[in-house]
């Protein structure tokens, strides 16, 4: 949190890399690497995205952490429905992941993770990194290989999109949900829907934000869309519009969501517990609300 009480998100901290051709000492191979996720967090969310798509599923696998986000950071449950516990060092905390890795660490503990079950390391904690690795690194082993997520032709129409959408899309939706003073509140909230009116006008000419070829920025975009309505609105105060109030952003959803495999992507029970019992600063008694009613299986009309 900064003097004008807005709030900063810390930078993330493992940054290897894995490699096709071997030169950083992390090869992709099957069965050696491993993500620690949670289906609450939009950019946990976009690893398993990636994951699905490319047809990584068997390649790489992966567990989940609690929705609730104690004092204590997320910790690794096998009796909560949608959690797994955790498959390959047994630890209860997702801090000892990070402690195994690197003992005298002092950084955030956050998700996702991928962690390399060859060595016991963490190999990298970002997610904009991890799909782009996913994506691009694993195509041997791929089930997907000719799907690319950033394909050389659109990379800088994507790295533009990327830009503004995540400081207004992506973190504004955090930025308004945790500013501490009305100004803060104010300069997010409004540059959020200055970027959801954007993207509603880009949408209204193409499918997806590059044309008609689903790339990385959707990936990003959905993850945050697809909580807005349910937690966003509500908890983060972003009321100003809802996604369904956005013809094209709404349809646009929905197409994504309905892509092979993405719906079992999205636990909602897990995002709304996450969000509205974890941040007791924000929502007092950790009561979830009931709606709203979202139906993201209806027909999009954006194939046509």
């Amino acid at each position: 949190m900064d003097d004008e009480g807005e709030f900063v998100r810390k930078a993330t901290t493992f940054r290897s890399a894995i490699k096709a051709d071997g030169s950083t000492g992390f090869g992709p191979e099957a069965g050696r690497y491993h993500l620690y996720v949670s289906y609450a967090c939009p950019w946990a969310h976009r690893t398993l995205m990636v994951r699905r798509l490319k047809g990584l599923e068997t390649a790489i696998s992966f567990d989940v952490v609690d929705p609730i986000l104690p004092s204590e950071g997320w910790t690794f449950e096998k009796n909560v429905s949608g959690a797994t516990g955790d498959s390959v060092n047994d630890f209860r905390l997702l801090r000892e992941v990070y402690f195994a890795s690197r003992p005298d660490f002092r950084g955030t503990i956050t998700v996702p993770v991928l962690f390399d079950k060859k060595t016991g390391v963490i190999v990298n904690n970002e997610s904009s990194e991890i799909i782009r690795m996913l994506n691009s690194e694993f195509q041997a082993i791929s089930e997907r290989p000719e799907l690319d997520l950033y394909p050389e032709a659109l990379r800088q129409q994507i790295d533009e999109l990327n830009e503004w959408i995540y400081p207004q899309i992506n973190n504004g939706v955090y930025r308004s949900g945790f500013a501490q003073k009305q100004k803060a509140y104010g300069n997010a909230v409004d540059g959020l829907f200055e970027g959801l009116d954007r993207v509603e006008s880009i949408l209204a000419e193409s499918r997806y934000l590059c044309g008609d070829r689903l790339t990385e920025a959707d990936v990003r975009l959905f993850t945050t869309l697809v909580r807005f309505d349910a937690v966003y609105v509500t908890h983060f105060k972003c009321n100003v519009r809802r996604i369904v109030d956005y013809p094209n952003l709404w349809g646009y959803t929905r197409d994504i969501y309905q892509l092979p495999g993405i719906a079992e992507t999205v636990n909602m029970e897990h995002i709304k517990r996450h969000y509205f019992e974890s941040h007791r600063h924000i929502n007092p008694y950790g009561i979830v609300p009931a709606g709203p009613e979202l139906d993201f299986t209806t027909p999009h009309g954006r194939g046509s």
